[in-house]
């Protein structure tokens, strides 16, 4: 599990940012129609953010965090991953994920990401990033290694070792094609500082552009408004996070 139904992304909204929002379907090019949330300035965005969720899929938090990217300027689709187990409605906080989560595939998930990719450069994004967290981190680092043309993939705690639905990310190092930057939490009990250290290894190894941030005490999903005592922790992954979005588009 990573943030609760109520919980909220850590970053300030800016006041009187011009943005438009819109409940999506997307179709991916196996056919699988998914639901997605965009968010987009007023003025055309050059630079396409496509946010990976968690395992519950696509709810309010992530709907958030597409629009404070988009008061920032950058135009961001949320998407969903369970369209081909659970349809496309709104789902309540009563929605039992676990047993969809099992059905998803990597590539399933990236034919899905393709999909989002190509939505915002139909949009005018020139430069398109993928940001996830939990098993979206996990599936954003993937998104580098599926030929999207990813600018850069950013993963706040997702697990680089666990084969779920294909490959690690490790074991598909070799093929990941831009910079990497990974905030992971040091208190995680499911991603050790051992998987960690063996990311750094396997893209180094690779050749890939990257950074592997810990935040020594934090939790899992510590990017969470509720958690206050880790505000420090998770203000400075958000620079981080809009400072690499800015060093590679």
């Amino acid at each position: 599990m990573c943030f609760d139904l109520d919980s909220a992304p850590p970053i300030p909204t800016i006041k009187g940012a011009s943005v438009s929002h819109d409940d999506l379907v997307l179709r991916a090019a196996d056919g699988n129609e998914f639901a997605a949330f965009l968010a987009a300035p007023e003025q055309p965005a050059t630079v396409g953010i496509v946010i990976l969720p968690d395992v519950r899929g696509l709810y309010s938090f992530y709907e958030e965090l597409a629009l404070r990217f988009a008061e920032r300027g950058y135009a961001a689709i949320a998407i969903d991953y369970f369209g081909r187990t659970a349809g496309v409605s709104k789902r309540d906080g009563e929605f039992d994920y676990s047993p969809h989560v099992e059905q998803t595939t990597n590539e399933g998930v990236q034919a899905d990401t393709r999909a989002a990719v190509e939505r915002l450069q139909e949009l005018g994004c020139t430069s398109v990033f993928t940001v996830g967290c939990c098993f979206g981190g996990s599936n954003s680092w993937l998104a580098a290694a599926s030929g999207h043309g990813l600018a850069g993939a950013v993963g706040f705690y997702g697990s680089p070792t666990r084969e779920r639905g294909g490959p690690s990310v490790v074991q598909r190092a070799g093929e990941i094609e831009c910079p990497i930057l990974a905030l992971q939490a040091g208190d995680d009990q499911h991603i050790t500082a051992a998987d960690n250290a063996e990311f750094d290894r396997a893209l180094t190894a690779a050749g890939v552009e990257h950074e592997v941030v810990t935040y020594d005490g934090a939790p899992h999903s510590f990017f969470d408004r509720k958690q206050t005592e880790f505000a420090e922790a998770s203000a400075d992954a958000w620079r981080r996070l809009l400072a690499f979005v800015d060093q590679h588009h």
